[in-house]
């Protein structure tokens, strides 16, 4: 008897349960373990816009081995806008056939041999901002299909999103992606336009803070249609510094603030090729390669490669720098870094080159988001130049001539137009 009522009430709870309205499934977090230091690849779209193949992505994967550039940290290699071909009956997405004749699969094989990964771009609206089909109303079945292809990577943009909420829109293709099975970097892309910083930690490994960037160092003057509005324009370098600067305090081991695609050698001269990529590297910025690996200076190449300002933006850390302040058009940076180190930077943003007298003990800065402070009146570093080899280290502080004082020591040094001087500050023990 007491076998049956025990089946009874266990059969109406089951009949109770059914009787009630479905909900939805929770939102699932984000994948972790992502872009703890920022991440490093190459994109399409800044140098090829839509007009990728599968042969160019072949061949820029070829290019990243063989020029040191995946052991220098540029694990992925993304496919921006335009890769898209049409949606079947079932509402998948399959890739264009003519662009890419053996497949999305296929392609994320080749590169994955070569110890790549494949990124892919998609877009919260009804469109891509190319036209090409968004994934709003298909999430899960794209995230279930960047999957099954082998996506490592996903930069998700906003156009075509009128009426969408966008802590909505990106957290539902964040628990898709999850939903989905696979570990995919998730790249928000909606331009800073509704504040990600403030709610973006918890959705996706990176946020841009900024509007398109394009291939010049100054900000393009600003022009205006037949009815007094504004034109669109991509922004100059020196103008994204500004906008991201501010942010510093949201960033951290994954979760960065992304200032937007390197322009390093389409266009830029080699000095201002080289304050773009230290300066993104003093924000701890994703580096994503933009130009054309396959037909690259030299010059270029030993900015990208360049080890030691590398470091400074993987640095475990995780610290955005901090611009100390900024005299006409210098600028003074620092940012602390894991080992006791600070990096250093004087960014000359003016038509002319500028000697800079540095005096340490005026440069002292404490910084209230790490902790940390230089203390140069106590402790004595060693300043190695990270752009010019030939230049030999030297101390913060010098012995004086009485009773063994240390005093600090001054250091002239010319900052180019348009150029930065680069220092690892590291304390001598």
């Amino acid at each position: 008897m007491r076998k049956i009522v025990t089946l009874l009430a266990g059969l109406l709870a089951v009949l109770s349960l059914s009787a009630q309205p479905r909900r939805p499934d929770a939102p699932l977090p984000k994948w972790e373990g992502l872009a703890e230091t920022p991440q490093m690849g190459w994109n399409s779209w800044n140098k090829f816009a839509t007009d990728i193949s599968e042969d160019l992505i072949k061949a820029t994967a070829d290019k990243m081995v063989e020029l040191g550039l995946v052991d220098a940290g540029y694990v992925y290699l993304n496919l921006d806008d335009g890769w898209h071909g049409e949606r079947d009956e079932q509402g998948f997405i399959h890739e264009d056939p003519v662009k890419f004749p053996s497949g999305i699969k296929a392609l994320a094989d080749y590169v994955h041999a070569r110890g790549i990964k494949l990124g892919i771009y998609s877009d919260a609206g009804t469109n891509t901002c190319a036209c090409y089909a968004g994934s709003n109303g298909h999430e899960y079945q794209d995230a279930f299909t960047y999957a099954s292809w082998g996506i490592d990577y996903l930069k998700y943009d906003w156009c075509y999103t009128q009426n969408l909420n966008p802590v909505g829109a990106y957290t539902t293709m964040r628990s898709a992606l999850k939903r989905a099975g696979r570990p995919i970097l998730f790249s928000i892309c909606e331009w800073g336009s509704n504040k990600p910083w403030e709610w973006a930690a918890e959705v996706g490994h990176s946020w841009r803070t900024t509007g398109d960037i394009g291939a010049h160092f100054l900000a393009d003057p600003i022009t205006y249609d037949e009815n007094g509005r504004p034109r669109w324009r991509s922004l100059g370098v020196l103008e994204i510094i500004d906008i991201n600067e501010p942010l510093r305090a949201y960033a951290g081991p994954g979760h960065w603030n992304d200032p937007d695609m390197l322009e390093v050698g389409n266009g830029l001269s080699d000095a201002e090729n080289r304050a773009h990529f230290t300066m993104w590297c003093m924000m701890a910025a994703p580096l994503i390669l933009g130009n054309d690996l396959t037909n690259m200076s030299a010059e270029t190449l030993a900015v990208i490669t360049n080890k030691d300002v590398i470091a400074i933006d993987q640095d475990p850390l995780g610290v955005q720098g901090l611009r100390l302040r900024k005299d006409g058009d210098l600028q003074y940076w620092f940012k602390p870094l894991s080992d006791g180190a600070w990096a250093f930077c004087v960014l000359n943003g003016g038509p002319d080159d500028v000697t800079v007298a540095l005096d340490w003990e005026a440069l002292e800065c404490k910084d209230e988001l790490s902790g940390r402070s230089t203390q140069f009146a106590k402790v004595n570093y060693q300043a190695k130049d990270l752009w010019n080899a030939k230049a030999k280290p030297f101390t913060t502080r010098v012995k004086g001539r009485k009773r063994g004082q240390t005093v600090g020591a001054r250091t002239s040094v010319v900052v180019p137009s348009h150029d930065v001087v680069t220092y690892r500050l590291t304390p001598v023990l």
